[in-house]
C-alpha cells in the first residue's frame, strides 16, 4: 500500500473506528512487528522462538493502533515500534523463566571485566576474563552466550519507554535527539569508544547490523562464519559497549 492510500486508511479509521479497517491497519504494519522480533531475537539469541516474540509483538501493535492520534505529528512506525519492543519484553519479564544462576553469572562476568579495566587500564580480553573466573574459554563463551538475556530484561527503563510511550510531537523518534549539543557530542565520543573497545569481528558484526542493517544470514555470509558465531559475536559486543556507554546503554536497544 501507497503513502497516500495508507493515510487515507488511517483517516478513515480515526473517524470511524470500524472493524474491519482496524484489521487491513495491522495486516499493514505486520512486517513492522516482524522487524522488531528480529531485532530483538538477535539480544535473546536462541532462548525464545522467534515465532513467540511476533506472536507478543502483535498485542504491541493492536494496541499501538487503538492508541495512535492520526491527528498528532508523530510518525506511526516510531510510535508502533516502542509499543511492540514493550509487548514482547513486558512477556518476556512476566515469564521469569530466567535462572538465578544465569544473572549471577552475568554479575561475575561484569565484576571481572570491571577488575580487569581498572587495573589494566584497558578493555579486558575475553582470555583474562576467563583466567579471572578460573573457567574454559568454552565456558566463558557459552556464558556470554546467554548474558544478553538477563541484560535486556534488566533494561527497566527501557522497558518502560516500550510499554508507556508518549506522543510527542516534537520528535519522531524516542532516542534520535539528545536535549543538548553538549549531550550529542558526548553521545559521540562514548559511541567512538564504545566502537574501539572491540575487536575487528565483533565492530564488523555491530556495524554491519545496526549501520548497514543486515540480516544475521546476510552477516554471516559477509564475514564467512556461522549465524550461531554471528550471534556469539554481536553478544560480547554489545556486552563490550554496554559497560562503555554507562548512561547512555538505551541507545543499544533503539
Amino acid at each position: 500500500m501507497d503513502e497516500p492510500a495508507r493515510n487515507k486508511l488511517w483517516e478513515e479509521y480515526s473517524r470511524t473506528k470500524r472493524a474491519d479497517l482496524r484489521e487491513k491497519l495491522i495486516i499493514e504494519y505486520a512486517q513492522l512487528v516482524k522487524l522488531v522480533a528480529g531485532r530483538l531475537s538477535m539480544y535473546l539469541g536462541y532462548n525464545v522462538e522467534y515465532d513467540d516474540l511476533v506472536g507478543y509483538g502483535v498485542f504491541g501493535l493492536i494496541d499501538a493502533i487503538d492508541k495512535y492520534d492520526y491527528g498528532k505529528n508523530v510518525k506511526f512506525e516510531t510510535y508502533a515500534s516502542l509499543r511492540i519492543r514493550g509487548a514482547i519484553l513486558d512477556q518476556i519479564r512476566k515469564m521469569d523463566w530466567i535462572p538465578r544462576s544465569l544473572r549471577q553469572k552475568q554479575k561475575k562476568i561484569d565484576a571481572a571485566m570491571s577488575k580487569i579495566e581498572a587495573s589494566q587500564g584497558r578493555p579486558a580480553t575475553d582470555e583474562e576474563i576467563a583466567t579471572e573466573l578460573e573457567i574454559s574459554m568454552d565456558e566463558l563463551n557459552s556464558w556470554q552466550g546467554q548474558s544478553m538475556v538477563t541484560n535486556l530484561v534488566s533494561l527497566d527503563e527501557f522497558t518502560a519507554a516500550g510499554t508507556d510511550v508518549k506522543m510527542d510531537t516534537s520528535a519522531n523518534s524516542h532516542f534520535e535527539q539528545p536535549e543538548t549539543a553538549v549531550e550529542k557530542e558526548e553521545l559521540k565520543k562514548k559511541i567512538a569508544q564504545a566502537l574501539d573497545s572491540l575487536t575487528e569481528k565483533e565492530r564488523s558484526v555491530i556495524v554491519l547490523y545496526y549501520y548497514e542493517e543486515m540480516t544475521l544470514k546476510e552477516i554471516s555470509r559477509v564475514l564467512d562464519v556461522t549465524e550461531s558465531r554471528v550471534s556469539q559475536l554481536h553478544t560480547k559486543g554489545l556486552q563490550k559497549m554496554k559497560n562503555q556507554l554507562g548512561d547512555f546503554v538505551g541507545i543499544l536497544f533503539a
